[in-house]
């Protein structure tokens, strides 16, 4: 770790840092994050005038405790991501390999399914499956998996183009192995690399993702907290309650940097030629 830049180590810190405090949420919170007290509504942080250091972010409008239902939306961020990225990753990498190693009518029909795919527009999705079914922590795992497994699965199908013809590849054949066999012993641990950095990166995409949704409504139900529902709660407040919105905004923008700052520098491990571009 001493051998890397400076702004890869501090993303690392915030990373874990936001990692053990979703993982630890419901532990270190200091509050219940659903809880409220009109006694205690609108009060500042701690350090400013009137606040109180029971309460160190503050509260909102009904006197829940900022920090903590930061913290439970942190626990939330986490849970949709991993969710999501084992979904769609699992989804797209298969049809991505099934598609580049068969190639002919399979790849094509498949890649066309992709292409339909990446048209999805996420919000107005997000949109029109919450106006049908309600707000639910299913429904933003469902719209946000639809969109992001198309990436996996053009990257899977690129690298399985690569290595098909491989000698090992042609040597596996030869010697009797099932299509399936070579696909799990010699495609996918040949293909993992770059589709690990991309599921790095879009852990900041599902977060941003799922805060826009909840923003707009159709994400996680209230009153559980989610940080895109708070910047929405605490909009109205913004002059007078600056912490209600700008707080967790700012974990969003902390969060997405570090991923984004430690996926970059994974994918310059990873394959160097990727240095400086996007993925």
């Amino acid at each position: 770790m001493t051998s890397l830049p400076v702004s890869v180590r501090v993303a690392l810190i915030l990373l874990l840092l936001f990692v053990v405090v979703a993982l630890l949420g419901p532990f270190i919170a200091p509050h219940d994050p659903l809880a409220g007290s009109l006694r205690a509504r609108l009060l500042p942080p701690a350090w400013q005038e009137g606040g109180d250091w029971a309460y160190l972010l503050g509260t909102d409008r009904l006197g829940r405790d900022v920090l903590s239902r930061i913290i439970a939306g942190a626990r939330i961020s986490l849970t949709v991501c991993v969710i999501v990225i084992a979904i769609a990753g699992t989804i797209g990498t298969l049809i991505g390999t099934i598609a580049g190693y068969f190639g002919g009518w399979t790849d094509r029909m498949l890649m066309r399914l992709v292409d339909l795919a990446l048209s999805f527009p996420v919000i107005l999705l997000a949109l029109l499956i919450g106006a049908i079914s309600g707000p639910s922590f299913a429904n933003i795992v469902i719209v946000i998996s639809l969109v992001l497994w198309s990436q996996y699965a053009r990257m899977a199908r690129g690298e399985t183009l690569k290595i098909r013809n491989e000698d090992y590849v042609d040597l596996a054949r030869t010697s009797g192995l099932s299509d399936m066999r070579i696909i799990t012993r010699h495609i996918l641990p040949n293909i993992a690399p770059p589709l690990i950095v991309i599921a790095t990166l879009q852990v900041g995409i599902v977060i941003v993702l799922e805060a826009s949704l909840s923003f707009l409504g159709v994400g996680v139900p209230p009153p559980n907290p989610s940080w895109g529902s708070m910047v929405a709660d605490g909009r109205s407040y913004i002059v007078t309650a600056w912490w209600l919105c700008m707080l967790p905004g700012l974990a969003i923008l902390l969060t997405v940097m570090s991923i984004n700052i430690v996926g970059d520098a994974l994918a310059d491990r990873i394959n160097p030629a990727l240095r400086g571009r996007n993925l």
